[in-house]
């Protein structure tokens, strides 16, 4: 984003106005994800305050050779962990189990019943009453489906952003965001009764 790079050359001059836009930018984003990793949204404050921290201290060692972007989530992701607060380990496929109940399908392997489309969500009132269901839904997630599907739904990271900052395979990072976007389709179809 050229923006960033304007932001960037104003930081590394000391330009707190810039550093001011920066903070505008994304600190919601960054408690949005840090929240994922920590267990209050008071501990998820400091680590932002610590991200803030270390780029002010780390940005004249900054590359580019990610977005400014995927830098400051990386350097949050990583104050996050090692907070000690939430560990993570990442299971094969194989033992998480099925993605989608297996009565979904026909005898080809086909669905019996085809999931519908969220985009023909029209109701203001109903797309209102899916956030708390689906803030619930993704808190419920397992931490690594819940952070893959936050950067790549919530923030809007590209998958390769994604697996930059988590530091996971692309085929990993696939994986967890059909698992967790599955997770979370099951749940609203559960809500509003389109699973028998």
């Amino acid at each position: 984003m050229h923006e960033d790079q304007e932001l960037l050359t104003r930081l590394r001059a000391g330009d707190e106005a810039a550093f001011a836009v920066l903070v505008r930018r994304y600190n919601d984003s960054m408690l949005r994800i840090a929240r994922g990793f920590v267990p209050s949204q008071a501990v998820a404050e400091e680590v932002v305050q610590d991200t803030w921290m270390g780029v002010v201290r780390g940005v004249d060692r900054f590359e580019g050779r990610a977005s400014l972007k995927t830098w400051l989530f990386r350097i949050l992701v990583n104050r996050a962990r090692t907070t000690g607060v939430s560990e993570h380990r990442s299971l094969p496929v194989e033992e998480l189990g099925p993605t989608v109940e297996a009565a979904r399908f026909d005898a080809n392997g086909n669905w019996a019943i085809p999931p519908e489309p969220w985009e023909g969500l029209e109701d203001r009132q109903t797309a209102e009453a899916l956030r708390p269901l689906l803030h619930t839904a993704l808190d419920a997630l397992p931490v690594r489906q819940r952070e893959v599907v936050t950067l790549r739904d919530v923030e809007g990271l590209s998958s390769s952003e994604v697996c930059d900052v988590l530091s996971i395979t692309e085929g990993n990072q696939r994986v967890l965001l059909h698992r967790g976007r599955s997770h979370l389709r099951l749940t609203l179809e559960h809500q509003f009764g389109k699973v028998t």
